[in-house]
């Protein structure tokens, strides 16, 4: 019988070898981002993760002949001896440091299953394209390298559990620095028996785990366990390559929105519009919301602080997220904008960037419009999840983010 997460035997860079490995994870650079990073860095682990780099720039990014070679790549790698495979199954412990942010989790093997029945429980939908191209990663490479984030409710018992990983030096420590942050990668190993054998019972007596982070890898991992599935024999695409934190370690940011134009209206007459439904005040300093239901606009060279009006705010899960808040009065009624994947008016602009970003965009007259908002909370993603619905897309920016490449899964 499946267990909710087991051990398994990591493939990990060799000692020594982690800073040449750990790589930004594949979705948040651009193809010429990865190339520009990759320059010089012969065992980046974007060589797999981005392996466009490694072929002439008009390349499609799906096409055959980027996943082929991925795993030429990965092959390459593992003959230098640049990455090696642990010979017994492990967990392993993962430390992310970002200034004063610490948050300590658990890199194991997460049960599709689990997946299958919302046991491991999620609040997005998925685009069918990234699904495929996440497919033909893992059919390509037979592992799977990005790992999926997930929470767990926070428990003592856990986090001693995993305290307990976390003595003597890491395996890998990383310190990864780029425009916006500098963020500390360590891993712990862990080989005892009985301390593997009191975290699987610790995780499996838990009711559910949740994806924070990574929708389409679990949801790839998913088909690819389907494609492999055999009665009565359980395979190692049984399971997905997850890094579990408890809930309360998690830091989510804002999640910020950019509009091209204002629907026809001018500046002074969308300000009216807002006041039908907020309480408009403008401010001589960069509004960055202090509470829910408080929205930051940049507008015309000016901020202002808006204040839902508190009849409209909702306690069905989605519909009182400060995204919701937003989508529902003003992208939607007020400027038309009602299909976020699609609709090319808007854009999304993650905390890390700051309010800086945003006046930026628009003082530049790429956008007409910001919107600053308050972050979406931990126990507000649980409880969409709880209730079976889901996010308003880009609902969250997870930071510090995972590397790719300290813990790869093997499919045997």
């Amino acid at each position: 019988m499946l267990t909710l997460i087991k051990p398994f035997r990591g493939l990990r860079p060799a000692p020594g070898r982690a800073a040449e490995v750990a790589a930004p994870p594949y979705d948040v650079l651009s193809s010429e981002e990865a190339r520009e990073r990759a320059a010089g860095k012969p065992w980046s682990f974007l060589h797999i993760s981005k392996p466009e780099i490694d072929l002439p720039p008009e390349t499609d990014p799906y096409d055959p002949s980027v996943y082929a070679k991925a795993a030429d790549n990965l092959v390459r790698m593992i003959e230098a001896g640049v990455l090696t495979r642990d010979p017994a199954p492990c967990y392993y412990a993962y430390r992310l440091t970002m200034g004063a942010h610490v948050q300590t989790g658990l890199v194991g093997v997460a049960a599709v299953p689990c997946y299958n029945n919302n046991r491991i429980k999620k609040h997005e939908f998925t685009r069918p394209d990234k699904e495929d191209d996440r497919v033909r990663q893992i059919e390509a490479l037979d592992a799977q390298t990005g790992p999926v984030l997930l929470a767990y409710p926070a428990a003592q018992t856990a986090d001693d559990l995993i305290a307990a990983i976390v003595r003597g030096e890491p395996a890998a420590d990383v310190t990864a620095v780029d425009a916006y942050n500098t963020v500390r990668h360590q891993i712990w190993v862990c080989t005892d028996a009985a301390q593997i054998d009191a975290i699987t019972r610790c995780f499996d007596g838990m009711e559910a785990l949740y994806i924070a982070d990574g929708h389409h890898r679990s949801a790839a991992a998913a088909r690819v366990a389907a494609s492999r599935r055999q009665d009565d024999v359980e395979l190692s695409s049984d399971y997905f390559l997850a890094v579990i934190f408890p809930h309360n370690q998690m830091q989510i940011l804002d999640y910020n929105r950019v509009v091209k134009d204002l629907n026809g209206l001018s500046p002074d007459e969308f300000l009216a519009r807002l006041g039908e439904k907020f309480l408009v005040a403008p401010s001589d300093v960069a509004v960055k919301p202090t509470a829910p239901g408080e929205i930051g606009l940049y507008l015309a060279g000016h901020w202002y602080r808006l204040g839902i009006d508190p009849k409209l705010l909702s306690k069905d899960p989605v519909a009182g997220l400060d995204v919701s808040l937003l989508s529902d009065h003003v992208l939607g009624p007020i400027l038309g904008i009602t299909d976020l994947r699609r609709d090319k008016r808007i854009d999304f602009v993650g905390g890390m960037r700051g309010l800086a970003e945003l006046e930026k965009r628009v003082d530049a007259g790429e956008m007409a419009a910001a919107f600053a908002l308050y972050p979406t909370r931990m126990d507000q993603l649980m409880a969409v999840a709880d209730s079976h619905q889901v996010m308003p897309p880009k609902s969250t920016w997870f930071e510090p983010k995972l590397a790719d490449g300290l813990v790869s899964h093997i499919l045997d």
